[in-house]
């Protein structure tokens, strides 16, 4: 199979991998990926994951492709709190969480990171689509419950100033039933009791 061939059968494709070129030919032999990388006409963005050179990267794209390399995750933590505009500063590093083991990959693209949720707690996130493509990315108020599951020092107001959220914006899109609602799932009475004091801390700042 030629470039052109490839190009075409995986027009749809934001990344693809050696298995997706095998379903569409069998015979093909992986040397062809390096020559192709060679020639610049496609990058590799960890092994066994590919993108075309010409792909413009933004942050639909990159939260596609952290979502496919290392499954199952979706975007939370910082990456979502500055999706939904509750902090100021833009995010270098894509941001998700994951059943499976703490993992970052740095690569040419960017940099993505995982962190470990129990299994029980792999929820709270929605498809968000795009260009005829998605996404998975936790709800806003999942974010928040997952920032503070993997962040237990943030316990008094200055960690709670430190991490600048956006008060008016919290207070648009949180739905506080819902938060702790996500927080009882954790069955966590320390982590109940922080986000009843962060929500207390937001509310004086309205």
């Amino acid at each position: 199979m030629n470039f052109i061939k490839l190009r075409d059968s995986l027009k749809n494709f934001t990344i693809f991998s050696l298995h997706d070129i095998l379903q569409v030919d069998q015979s093909f032999h992986r040397r062809r990926l390096n020559e192709w990388q060679s020639k610049g006409y496609i990058r590799k963005v960890i092994k066994g994951f590919y993108i075309f050179s010409d792909l413009v990267l933004n942050e639909n794209v990159l939260f596609e492709v952290s979502n496919r390399i290392y499954k199952p995750s979706y975007i939370s933590l910082e990456s979502a709190l500055s999706y939904y505009h509750l902090i100021p500063e833009s995010v270098y590093s894509v941001t998700s969480v994951s059943t499976r083991r703490t993992y970052k990959f740095i690569t040419s693209i960017t940099e993505f990171s995982y962190r470990t949720v129990r299994p029980d707690l792999y929820f709270g996130y929605i498809v968000q689509a795009y260009d005829q493509k998605a996404f998975k990315i936790a709800q806003p108020e999942k974010a928040i419950v997952d920032y503070f599951y993997l962040n237990p020092h943030l316990k008094n107001e200055n960690d709670f100033e430190s991490l600048r959220l956006n008060s008016e914006r919290f207070f648009e899109i949180i739905d506080e039933k819902i938060l702790l609602n996500y927080v009882a799932k954790s069955l966590q009475k320390s982590l109940k009791e922080r986000i009843s004091r962060f929500i207390d801390h937001m509310s004086a700042k309205r």
